[in-house]
């Protein structure tokens, strides 16, 4: 396994779960809501950071590996997944938005898999839809997290309605890759 920076950041990310989880055990009389609110928000918002800058590094320092590629997207994937049970808990979220991008990152997953296996991973290479559903969702977590208004502007309601667009750029961006990959899901199940 390679050690490198990049790598550390990914690791970061992963060792940061349990922190973001841990908060929303904590007693309430240890921390104040807003308190454990904000932690979690400011946590989320740098597990973030750490994904894009480890990326950027990687490809900036020429360090990329096959273990950081697979590292890096399970990372995002733990930490997003984390983040959405940890705001059902508090009921923050629907159960139905989070099964819906819960559940197509690992059938988005599982699939990448099988079409890497059978040597056709351009077919559902990252796409646009897939970057700006990222992008909703990373945007709506902290705010759902964070859940008190900034200077009089509705996080809670800016949260809950890109957490909504993310679910539905979610279902689209699937639909997209099993679009692409239908060919080949076609043509190996005639065979078998």
């Amino acid at each position: 396994m390679p050690l490198n920076l990049p790598i550390v950041l990914t690791w970061l990310r992963i060792a940061m779960i349990p922190l973001l989880v841990g908060l929303f055990y904590i007693p309430s009389g240890w921390v104040s809501l807003p308190m454990r609110d904000s932690i979690a928000a400011l946590a989320f918002v740098v597990a973030a950071v750490t994904d894009w800058l480890d990326g950027w590094l990687a490809r900036r320092w020429n360090q990329t590996s096959s273990f950081g590629a697979f590292l890096d997207p399970v990372a995002d994937k733990l930490m997003v997944s984390a983040a959405l049970l940890m705001l059902l808990y508090v009921g923050r979220v629907d159960a139905v938005i989070a099964l819906v991008i819960i559940g197509r990152e690992i059938a988005i997953s599982a699939l990448r898999e099988w079409m890497a296996k059978i040597g056709a991973s351009s077919s559902v290479a990252v796409h646009w839809l897939g970057k700006f559903k990222t992008a909703a969702q990373m945007v709506a977590i902290p705010c759902l997290l964070y859940w008190q208004p900034i200077r009089g502007v509705p996080t809670r309601l800016f949260g809950q309605v890109l957490i909504v667009v993310a679910a539905i750029l979610t279902v689209w961006s699937m639909c997209y890759y099993l679009r692409r990959a239908w060919p080949q899901i076609r043509d190996r199940s005639r065979a078998a």
